[in-house]
């Protein structure tokens, strides 16, 4: 479905990504693992049109590189950002709303499945979105995303500062997303999370994928966790 070869990317004169390959299949849940300042935000960023790139980027056989990101996201394609992009005088409602591609709600979730996989968000339905907590707004992000019915979900650091119940209730979320038939890209700094519920997982390293494989084979691969993982 997603499909990255030879992507390159730049801040400015700084080349920040070498080459990344990677690639996710229908369903599929992908964890992108890596220290702080490696590239693994970059690189949705990049594959979402949010930064200068090269190299191919093929999306459900089309390729991305050089188009808007607001195309992008018309082709399926969503992107949690790590810093939520709540818009906080507007209700949690409304926020829910500006998610959907049309006026009506005609895709794979309605606004009635939010508030059943998070309650809290139906409890704050009508309040101001910049008052609820941090990890409540973790969950509004990640469900307004959702409203626009993507193919392919990129989700970036959504358990940071979250408490463990709301760990819980998103991990519970993404097996909801993978039993619909759409994949995630995970970029996730807690390896304990990314191992239980990725299939797959690449790890980076100074601008490059140093490690792909399986859960199994990353938790055997003590060489790799030492050098490219644990602090």
């Amino acid at each position: 479905m997603l499909e990255v070869k030879d992507l390159h990317a730049y801040y400015g004169k700084s080349h920040i990504l070498h080459g990344v390959h990677l690639n996710v299949q229908k369903g599929e849940i992908v964890s992108l693992l890596g220290r702080n300042g490696v590239g693994r935000s970059t690189t949705i960023k990049a594959i979402m049109g949010q930064v200068a790139a090269s190299g191919s980027v093929m999306f459900k056989g089309r390729e991305l590189m050089g188009r808007k990101a607001f195309m992008i996201a018309r082709d399926g394609l969503g992107l949690v950002p790590e810093n939520r992009d709540i818009f906080p005088s507007l209700t949690v409602r409304q926020n829910l709303q500006l998610g959907q591609k049309g006026r009506k709600a005609s895709g794979r979730w309605s606004m009635e499945d939010m508030f059943n996989l998070f309650p809290q968000l139906r409890e704050r339905a009508e309040a101001p979105a910049g008052v609820m907590s941090g990890g409540e707004q973790q969950m509004l992000t990640l469900c307004r995303t959702l409203m626009g019915d993507p193919d392919l979900v990129m989700i970036d650091e959504p358990t940071e500062g979250l408490a463990p119940k709301i760990v819980e209730q998103v991990a519970q979320l993404f097996d909801e997303i993978k039993n619909r038939g759409i994949s995630i890209l995970l970029v996730e700094q807690k390896l304990t999370i990314a191992l239980k519920i990725s299939q797959r997982l690449y790890v980076m390293g100074h601008g490059q994928i140093v490690f792909e494989g399986t859960p199994e084979q990353l938790r055997t691969n003590e060489t790799v966790r030492k050098e490219w993982l644990e602090v």
